[in-house]
């Protein structure tokens, strides 16, 4: 039996459907699907404030391919001039959708709220670039951000990477490649509801089935796009597949939210169980009555207001050390 849904969030999720989801994901509907997105984002201005510059930057990624970077950061005389908290952003997408723009209105507010520099980055989605190319992507951009950080005006050493989606599974693999391969240092992981388990078989993963934004049957569809014929089956690297990882200790502190009523619900509650068992501070969230997705969709309702605040909240400690 499924959790009802919030009922003040119900009219966002009806939205949150109409601009992602404008038929069921499958197979032959990634590419129309794909573009309905790319079409809607790009109607959607970049945040304008004073206090934030953006500029764009590019590297070779490990296939000769371009992978393109965005980037945020305080205008000359604005907070955290020098020695900035350096955030890097992952959008989501379900690792067959969207681009780095849906990530500009988060990389502005860290701006302006903590003076941070915020990188966006570009990556190769699947089927057409199966894993690993996106997370290599990713990590040829974490690197170069980490070379370059003193030159923007960030500290190196204070690199946070956060996610939400897929992007929040790329997020956490991403952490795990670099603890792997002795890559950047990271001072924190934030997983917004996170796509980490190709393997669906939890309780929330059959329980929305159907109903909601992106249900089940657009997960399984995703991770098959990723992996092939590998997804679900014994071979999927961890660093694909998060919740796969046996030893999650040597990562940094990481803070998880879910809502209750999506399919990521109970693998996010498990890899966060997994990560303090570990030793690895986090910090877990799980909304009551709330879809994926369900903060950027509903801002003004109360769980909304609650999730957003929480969030700030760690980030205010960990982005003040």
């Amino acid at each position: 039996m499924r959790a009802p849904y919030d009922p003040d969030l119900l009219a966002g999720m009806e939205t949150m459907r109409q601009c992602f989801e404008p038929v069921p994901l499958r197979a032959d509907t990634i590419g129309p699907s794909r573009e309905h997105v790319d079409k809607l984002l790009a109607t959607l201005p970049r945040p304008q404030s004073a206090a934030v510059a953006w500029r764009e930057a590019s590297v070779i990624g490990p296939g000769g391919n371009e992978v393109a970077l965005t980037i945020a950061l305080p205008r000359q005389g604005a907070p955290g001039a020098q020695g900035a908290p350096a955030v890097y952003i992952i959008h989501g997408g379900g690792m067959v959708l969207g681009n780095r723009s849906m990530t500009a209105p988060q990389a502005a507010e860290l701006v302006e709220r903590h003076g941070a520099v915020v990188v966006s980055v570009e990556y190769r989605l699947a089927p057409e670039h199966p894993f690993p190319a996106g997370l290599e992507d990713c990590y040829t951009g974490l690197t170069w951000f980490a070379e370059r950080a003193g030159e923007l005006g960030a500290d190196p050493g204070r690199i946070l990477v956060t996610g939400t989606s897929a992007g929040g599974g790329l997020a956490a693999g991403l952490a795990l490649l670099a603890r792997d391969r002795g890559g950047p240092p990271l001072i924190g992981q934030l997983l917004d509801a996170p796509m980490i388990d190709d393997r669906n078989d939890t309780a929330s993963s059959r329980q929305y089935d159907g109903i909601g934004v992106w249900d089940r049957n657009d997960n399984l569809t995703a991770w098959a796009a990723l992996l092939g014929a590998a997804a679900g089956g014994p071979d999927v690297s961890p660093h694909a597949a998060p919740a796969r990882e046996t030893d999650l200790s040597r990562l940094p502190p990481t803070f998880i939210e879910v809502g209750a009523a999506e399919v990521f619900r109970d693998e996010a509650i498990k890899y966060a169980l997994a990560l303090g068992a570990a030793g690895t501070p986090c910090e877990l969230h799980v909304y009551e009555g709330a879809h994926h997705g369900f903060a950027g969709f509903s801002a003004q309702a109360a769980v909304s207001r609650l999730a957003v605040q929480a969030r700030q909240n760690w980030l205010d400690r960990l982005l003040a050390r």
